[in-house]
């Protein structure tokens, strides 16, 4: 329980920086006989020598960090097409490319642009899919170039991609007096363009996406007191939700975004509530004696998720919300928290302790079988990627708080690190709506 103590108190840091605070992303292992692919530098039809954004990179680095594709340098392309009319499928035969990628950037009037691309599978010499995007400003070309990762990756993968989805995550550096500045930050998912949410001399603490993927809950300490707040990412709204004297953390959205489990300790041991966020009317659902802390929804919002203490060492239990009655989850090991449910709410990935080791770790709720996922010792805050197939969360490297994923099979790792200061407290948006 000492982890959960740590962090209710704040014993436990959070890392956070406003300055430099992209992510640059390394794949550490990828899957043996990833998918051979020839993304073909995508042409420009407009003014200058290039488009304002290389999409081919974009798309290029994407599929590559997924572990599941293997693209092929374009210094090893024996051709170039731009047109499906110019495709000679023996040339990628030879080379043992499965799929063909070809595109183009055009410039249209009013400063827009028209992205086009098509997918091919070189060994039937078929057309796949293919697609064309308007774009309607130079800032959402990334954006486009994301969304085209994602057409590519379900075409071939039979799953939907999350490219085009948002990180968020705090991280701390130090200011020129030496002193901790923490920042509640929001990146593609890629690491790119992070923009700060927040800054503050006091630390930042639990992030959580709202359903639309549009608003953040999180922990602040200003004034010296815990209090929970959402903000809408894009527009700056803030509106303070709880701050009642003791403990006001871990928030929590239900599915559809009209309710919020929280953890208080207003009436004595921390326990977990559920908000009412028209009215801000509360329902206290547990009573333990011990720390309840750490709710997470279930996919049908009729049932909450929780690290207690109340068996002698930290565990997960559910709690169904119309009757109150509380089940444990998890039996292996002696250490289980932090819970976040799979987006079809089939599994639960956690921190997993046995020892003095801390790793990642899913669960089958339906069988109960548990697979370790990371062979590091310090791993916490994992959060789903919204199609299920990564898992994103903080862990140690050299000293240095980084973000790291792992793929739900435990065959794909990445490292996300900061430039500057560390980071911590990783959550994968949800799909947009």
């Amino acid at each position: 329980m000492k982890v959960i103590l740590r962090s209710l108190l704040l014993l436990m840091v959070c890392w956070g920086s406003s300055a430099l605070a992209a992510l640059t992303i390394e794949i550490t292992q990828g899957v043996k006989g990833a998918m051979p692919i020839a993304i073909v530098p995508f042409t420009w039809e407009g003014p200058g020598s290039a488009a304002p954004l290389d999409i081919t990179t974009v798309v290029t680095e994407n599929l590559y960090r997924s572990g599941r594709f293997s693209p092929l340098p374009e210094r090893d392309m024996l051709t170039q097409p731009n047109d499906p009319s110019k495709v000679n499928f023996k040339n990628w035969r030879v080379l043992g490319v499965e799929n063909l990628v070809i595109g183009k950037v055009r410039a249209a009037a009013n400063n827009q642009y028209i992205v086009q691309f098509v997918l091919f599978d070189v060994f039937r010499s078929t057309q796949i899919t293919g697609q064309t995007f308007n774009v309607g400003k130079i800032s959402d070309l990334r954006k486009t170039a994301h969304q085209v990762s994602d057409v590519i990756y379900e075409a071939l993968l039979g799953e939907r991609g999350a490219f085009d989805t948002k990180v968020a995550y705090v991280t701390q550096s130090q200011d020129r007096a030496g002193k901790p500045r923490y920042s509640l930050q929001v990146a593609d998912a890629d690491g790119h363009g992070p923009q700060a949410v927040l800054n503050s001399s006091e630390p930042l603490m639990s992030p959580s996406w709202s359903p639309d993927g549009r608003k953040l809950a999180y922990v602040t300490f200003e004034g010296g007191r815990s209090a929970i707040y959402t903000q809408d990412v894009y527009q700056g709204k803030r509106e303070k939700i709880s701050g009642f004297k003791g403990i006001n953390g871990a928030p929590a959205w239900s599915p559809d975004g009209t309710r919020m489990a929280l953890v208080l300790s207003k009436d004595g041991s921390p326990d977990i509530y559920v908000m009412n966020l028209l009215n801000k009317k509360l329902t206290r659902l547990t009573t333990s004696y011990g720390i309840d802390t750490e709710p997470v929804w279930t996919r049908g919002g009729d049932a909450i998720v929780f690290t207690s203490d109340r068996g002698g060492k930290p565990q997960l239990y559910q709690v169904t919300l119309s009757n109150r009655q509380v089940k444990r989850l998890t039996f292996e090991g002696n250490y289980n928290a932090r819970a976040t449910l799979s987006p079809d709410g089939r599994m639960v990935a956690m921190v997993h302790g046995n020892g003095n080791r801390y790793q990642i770790a899913v669960m089958d709720l339906e069988n109960g079988a548990m697979q370790v996922l990371t062979d590091t010792s310090l791993d916490e805050s994992p959060s789903f990627a919204p199609n299920g197939s990564m898992i994103i969360y903080a862990t140690e490297s050299r000293n240095k708080g980084v973000l790291s994923a792992v793929s739900v099979d435990g065959r794909v790792h990445q490292r996300l690190v900061l430039q500057v200061g560390d980071a911590r407290e990783p959550v994968w948006s949800p799909y947009g709506k």
